[in-house]
């Protein structure tokens, strides 16, 4: 292991942290990071690297959350069923977008969602609005955090799975793990508390980042130098999910939107100006 791949160390921990605390596994800030420390790596490549460390993250993340008993398995498997499979179909639809309106349009739609955050989030997710009827489509959790406190809320499962699909196959498109658009979607639409849609968002993370790394593994993208690369971000990243969820407890909803706004911001905006540049 080189001194570089020792520097990764650091970054994998704030990489961690930061994605554990929005529930995003990290790879739409690691990504450009690795493309800057890296410039003569393959694309391909590091998004192979990327998402074996939005993997482990994921893992220790969900392992973290676990503990506070804010992850809803039952909704994450459910959306998961159709955010796999359209994952599948958005790493095969990215080849026939071109790379100038890939960055540009994935920009314009990260800087969109930044806005609808900030604006379209400050009550989402903590009461209904209004009662949903009750059907066979419906699906109403009572969350026990194990502190007393009890979280209760209902969805249309149609509408979760397919914002889940839509949200697997233009994360996949565009190369990032998911949970920053995830997020968003299940406190606003589906009216799922902010906490609890962190750590469910970050529980499907899992399953979504090993199908990827499974599918860049059978493509051939990982070369024998990121095995030191993957060990010394995952490390970081570990330690840093741990760190994120002890974070997390002292923050409020509105701080975590937040934070998930300025990530949004900032890569958005970068690849919608990168072509200026």
């Amino acid at each position: 292991m080189s001194w570089l791949d020792l520097l990764l160390v650091p970054l994998g921990f704030a990489i961690g942290a930061y994605g554990t605390i929005v529930g995003a596994g990290g790879g739409f800030v690691l990504v450009p990071a690795l493309l800057l420390i890296f410039p003569d790596d393959s694309q391909r490549e590091i998004t192979a690297v990327s998402l074996a460390v939005v993997l482990l993250t994921s893992i220790s993340g969900s392992i973290a959350h676990a503990r506070r008993r804010l992850i809803d398995y039952r909704t994450g498997l459910l959306l998961v069923l159709t955010a796999v499979p359209a994952s599948f179909a958005g790493a095969y639809a990215v080849r026939f977008l071109p790379r100038s309106l890939f960055d540009v349009t994935f920009g314009a739609l990260l800087v969109a969602l930044a806005l609808f955050v900030v604006f379209g989030m400050s009550r989402g997710g903590q009461t209904m609005r209004s009662p949903m009827r009750a059907g066979r489509a419906v699906v109403r959790r009572s969350m026990d955090r194990g502190d007393g406190a009890v979280s209760q809320y209902a969805y249309d499962v149609r509408q979760g799975m397919a914002l889940s699909g839509g949200t697997g196959f233009v994360a996949t498109m565009f190369g990032v793990g998911g949970g920053i658009i995830q997020v968003p979607l299940m406190a606003t639409f589906l009216r799922i508390p902010i906490d609890i849609s962190v750590a469910t968002s970050q529980f499907m993370l899992i399953f979504m980042a090993a199908a990827g790394v499974s599918l860049h593994a059978l493509a051939g993208s990982f070369e024998p130098a990121d095995a030191a690369r993957i060990g010394a971000l995952g490390l970081g990243a570990i330690m840093g999910a741990q760190a994120g969820a002890l974070i997390s407890r002292r923050l409020s909803g509105s701080a975590v939107t937040r934070l998930l706004a300025a990530g949004l911001i900032l890569i958005g905006g970068r690849l919608v100006l990168a072509p200026a540049f």
